[in-house]
């Protein structure tokens, strides 16, 4: 008996995931990705789910703690059957971490009102294979060098036009974003990790990883200080900083209107969605950038020279800098 169209339900989970070994979140042609996997997870239990819908569009190595996906169902599941069914039809690297249930047609990214990212910097003279495409290794990051950058940071925040800090394949016409937060601060735990913590109501392609790279440019002496404000101004590329790689970025939390009903699990183990209510409603103008499959994965130790270089998105080699920069593997 064919189940009746009236009967579906949208389901929206709570997504974390290692994003190492995939070529991404958006589903790509020959390509191992997030969306991917989770869509043949879903089916295993669902074969009638059509599509999933992502908040935001991760790039090849970037990790999520909360990325926020809906689809519609007619299966009578409530959502612990979603959390717990799919878990034995999910890599080891992908967890649903909670479910609820949402309208038909509910898409989390026109639902969003701010992101939260947080990049992770080691600073530190040797490997730590603990922490390899899980954080940024850079050395020479001093004190004073750490204080240099987050002097920075006063500068992002607020509403800016960053045309400065996206990436050249970001073709989109408005380049207006807000910036809550842009923080810098060691982990307690590990004074090593230097954590950048940003926050908006949405962002362009590579945004944080271009501000990330900005101020790890300032603070090691490649350029100087006053750069992102010089960049907010010029408008140009070029006065930005390098694409930090993508290794040490999370999506850590994604503020929505509707959290949806009846959730599971809820309390500290379900996906975060605590401060959910953002103070300013500010919709977002969406951050995932059309592109074609792979356009979202920057190869971060292509160098280019500075002096004279097209606006480019790639680490680039600064005048003396030394050898380019690259992802600590």
């Amino acid at each position: 008996m064919a189940r009746s169209a009236a009967s579906s339900r949208g389901i929206l989970l709570s997504v974390a995931y290692d994003g190492r070994p995939f070529a991404g979140f958006a589903r790509q042609r020959d390509q191992r990705t997030v969306s991917g996997e989770l869509l043949g997870a879903l089916r295993a239990i669902d074969p009638a789910i059509r599509e999933i819908r992502g908040a935001s569009r991760t790039d090849a190595g970037v990790h999520a703690r909360d990325q926020r996906v809906a689809f519609d169902t007619a299966a009578p599941l409530p959502p612990r059957g979603w959390v717990l069914a799919t878990a034995r039809h999910l890599p080891d690297e992908i967890v649903i971490r909670r479910a609820a249930v949402v309208r038909v047609g509910y898409s989390p990214r026109f639902e969003s009102l701010r992101k939260r990212y947080r990049y992770l910097v080691l600073r530190d003279l040797v490997r730590d294979p603990f922490l390899i495409r899980r954080a940024w290794r850079v050395e020479g990051l001093t004190d004073d060098a750490i204080e240099r950058a987050r002097a920075e940071t006063p500068a992002a925040k607020g509403t800016h036009d960053f045309a400065a800090f996206r990436t050249s394949a970001d073709e989109r016409t408005s380049t207006v974003r807000t910036l809550y937060g842009l923080e810098l601060s060691l982990d307690p735990a590990d004074p090593r990790l230097v954590r950048i913590d940003v926050e908006g109501n949405a962002f362009l392609h590579n945004m944080v990883r271009i501000l990330v790279g900005t101020l790890m440019d300032v603070a090691r002496g490649y350029l100087a200080p006053g750069a992102i404000a010089r960049a907010l101004a010029s408008l140009d590329r070029r006065d930005a900083g390098i694409t930090a790689p993508p290794d040490g970025l999370y999506l850590e939390h994604i503020h929505l209107r509707d959290n949806g009903q009846d959730p599971w699990p809820t309390g500290p183990s379900g996906g975060s969605s605590e401060g959910d209510a953002a103070p300013e409603d500010t919709p977002s103008t969406g951050d995932a950038a059309p592109a074609e499959p792979g356009a979202e994965t920057d190869a971060a130790g292509e160098a280019s020279a500075r002096p004279g270089a097209d606006a480019g998105d790639e680490a680039s080699v600064r005048p003396g800098a030394g050898a380019p920069l690259l992802p600590d593997r």
